[in-house]
């Protein structure tokens, strides 16, 4: 089976709001909920698991039900980083028998509202052929290094350099068992689910992703995504 997780285990803190950022509304609607549709019209998904942090899994249960109605939407507690949130995710999938070598879990952020149906099929596709993938596209930026955030340490060719978005995608079981390999040290240093396969050697492939894929954290977004959505809809 093909499951997605949309991940809204963050609180928002950076958004300065009194929810999480993933409640707030442009559009009319949650960003969740945005977010949450697309895979849901999917047609490869069979289920859409959504992780939020405990204290707002009963709200996020009335949004799912008011707006979509009876779908089998799953809705479960993130946990203090985001890969054990993933973690929940995947117990989720086992917690009703759909785990086994060829589950995947397209893994996704919920404040990324603008993922497209074509990301999602190139990220199944990519982790059924490759076993994990994620979302990048070039950088069209000039990125550099520092120790410090006073001194530059290199500027690395920005002909090698990629930014990272999401969908990731994985075959599940494969994923759980390689963080279950890591040791402290190394989940430690994690800042996706990805690099746990780059620290074990095993392949990831990238699938290209579009800048229009953005990821909503300060409050300017709401109205960068306001902007996107009406041009998008335009063209509709």
């Amino acid at each position: 089976m093909i499951y997605a997780a949309v991940l809204a285990g963050g609180t928002g803190t950076r958004m300065g709001a009194d929810k999480p950022k993933q409640f707030l509304e442009f559009a009319g609607r949650p960003v969740i909920i945005h977010t949450t549709e697309h895979f849901l019209r999917h047609e490869q998904i069979d289920r859409v698991i959504v992780v939020t942090p405990e204290i707002w899994c009963g709200y996020t249960e009335q949004l799912m039900e008011e707006y979509f109605g009876d779908s089998g939407i799953i809705v479960v507690a993130g946990g203090e980083t985001r890969n054990e949130t993933l973690m929940n995710a995947i117990a989720a999938i086992e917690a009703e028998g759909g785990l086994d070598d060829d589950t995947v879990i397209v893994t996704h952020d919920a404040v990324r509202p603008f993922v497209t149906e074509e990301m999602i099929s190139g990220n199944i596709l990519a982790a059924q052929e490759t076993g994990a993938c994620e979302t990048a596209f070039p950088s069209t930026d000039t990125i550099l290094e520092t120790d410090d955030g006073r001194l530059v340490k290199s500027v690395p060719d920005r002909s090698r350099l990629w930014m990272v978005q999401t969908p990731q995608s994985f075959r599940a079981k494969k994923l759980r068992e390689l963080y279950r390999s890591l040791t402290e040290e190394e989940k430690s240093v994690l800042t996706d689910a990805a690099r746990i396969y780059v620290m074990k050697g095993e392949p990831v492939a990238i699938v290209m992703g579009d800048s229009s894929n953005i990821k909503i954290t300060y409050p300017d977004d709401i109205q960068i995504a306001e902007s996107i959505w009406n041009r998008q809809h335009k063209q509709d």
